[in-house]
């Protein structure tokens, strides 16, 4: 599915949020690779990310062209910002109901309401497909995260403790969170 260009202002900034294109994969890769090192929220390390561009590619055309996904990138006065994105967590009829959603943020564009914004965006789209419920994870020290998901309906369903191992030995815990349309 894609996302018309939109245009928004946050904080004094100008806002685009719009699908993926092609052309823009290696782009998402390097992209992925930076935001991957700058948090420990994220799903791996910068060296495991190893996707090629034709992969990347492939995974824009497969978004841009279903019905039940979405990705939709975020430019911040011209520069990439980030991306979020929502899945069907389809296997089977009797999950066909649910999707999945993801966000990945810059650093540098987080605290200002970007993210409150695609997410919104996001789970309107996650609607108008008609999913009933919508679902993500959270590192479990991820506060500000937690109370965003928290603020725009999602509730706790469930934590995996030591969800996460990280170099140094230490571990974090992953929270389950769902937003029940109906």
């Amino acid at each position: 599915m894609k996302l018309a260009e939109e245009k928004y202002v946050l904080d004094g900034k100008e806002i685009t949020l719009r699908s993926a294109k092609p052309e823009e994969a290696q782009m998402l890769i390097e992209h992925l690779k930076i935001v991957t090192g700058e948090t420990r929220f994220l799903m791996s390390e910068p060296d495991e990310i190893r996707f090629t561009q034709k992969e990347e590619e492939e995974f824009i055309n497969e978004h841009n062209e279903a019905k039940d996904s979405m990705l939709a990138l975020a430019f911040v006065d011209g520069e990439y910002g980030g991306n979020c994105s929502f899945e069907s967590m389809a296997g089977s009829r009797r999950t066909g109901h649910r999707a999945g959603i993801g966000i990945a943020l810059s650093q540098k564009y987080t605290g200002f309401g970007l993210g409150r914004l695609m997410l919104k965006r996001i789970l309107a789209k996650v609607q108008e497909v008609g999913f009933e419920q919508v679902e993500l994870t959270v590192v479990g020290n991820n506060h500000r995260a937690y109370r965003l998901y928290e603020s725009l309906g999602f509730k706790e369903c469930g934590r995996i403790p030591n969800a996460n191992k990280y170099g140094d030995g230490t571990y974090a815990e992953d929270i389950l969170m769902a937003l029940q349309f109906k």
